[in-house]
């Protein structure tokens, strides 16, 4: 009886310790928690919405567990205060966006006007023309501008023109389109050139080359497209219009 009662003494003493300990676990959970969160906060020196979001599910998922000392479903960020951060982050993305679109539109307006004075400084308004399109800048040049009849080697007096665009290209940092055209009247015979197809996409290339290779330019920043008689501005049926349609276009590509 006796060692029966001393027993249970000793039964009851060790689950009195043991139950005594059991907020050492909780204490240690929550320090080591809090711990975490603060090298986070510690270690998020630019705030990222993406990298917000993450570390708020982590954090919610911890402190959501059973043995968490926050009440469950409460976490650590409330879905209202989430969503406002977000908001706040797109709209500030949103008027970078808008202040980025302003400040290139603004250098596709000056170095619109700087061609266009340039053409009508040196009287080339017959010849070249400049306008504001959809795309972007379209620069026109007149084939007589620039070949001879049925050729694709540039005239040297087009060489300053070319070098003009060249300088002012660089300001933009966007895609340069460079589009050959022609009529709709067969070459002679004899040409060296196929068809109106590879007369155009010569003209094209032999712009192209000279910005790369004389202007030194950046090959990356150009596509080369020859077009045939298949996109006239005007009806082929005068000799006038299809003097018109036979060009070479240059268009600084407004992309996006």
């Amino acid at each position: 009886m006796q060692v029966t009662t001393v027993a249970r003494r000793n039964k009851k003493k060790a689950a009195e310790h043991e139950n005594n300990e059991r907020w050492l676990i909780t204490y240690a959970d929550l320090i080591t928690l809090l711990l975490i969160f603060f090298v986070i906060m510690y270690s998020m020196s630019k705030i990222d919405v993406a990298k917000y979001e993450v570390i708020a599910q982590v954090l919610n998922f911890t402190f959501q567990k059973a043995d968490s000392p926050i009440p469950a479903g409460q976490g650590v960020v409330g879905g209202a205060n989430l969503a406002k951060f977000k908001e706040n982050g797109d709209k500030s993305r949103s008027d970078k966006m808008q202040e980025d679109l302003a400040e290139k539109e603004k250098r596709f307006a000056d170095t619109l006007e700087k061609i266009q004075e340039y053409i009508q400084q040196n009287n080339l308004e017959t010849q070249i023309s400049a306008t504001n399109t959809p795309r972007g800048i379209a620069v026109t040049l007149n084939d007589l501008f620039l070949f001879d009849l049925g050729r694709a080697d540039l005239k040297q007096a087009s060489y300053p023109i070319l070098n003009k665009l060249a300088s002012l290209f660089p300001t933009l940092n966007t895609t340069i389109s460079i589009e050959g055209h022609t009529d709709n009247l067969p070459l002679s015979t004899g040409s060296v050139y196929k068809d109106n197809w590879g007369l155009s996409n010569e003209r094209s290339l032999s712009v192209l080359r000279y910005f790369i290779y004389n202007a030194k330019l950046d090959p990356k920043k150009f596509v080369s497209t020859g077009y045939g008689d298949t996109r006239p501005v005007v009806d082929n049926d005068t000799p006038e219009n299809r003097a018109k349609n036979r060009r070479v276009e240059i268009v600084l590509l407004r992309e996006g």
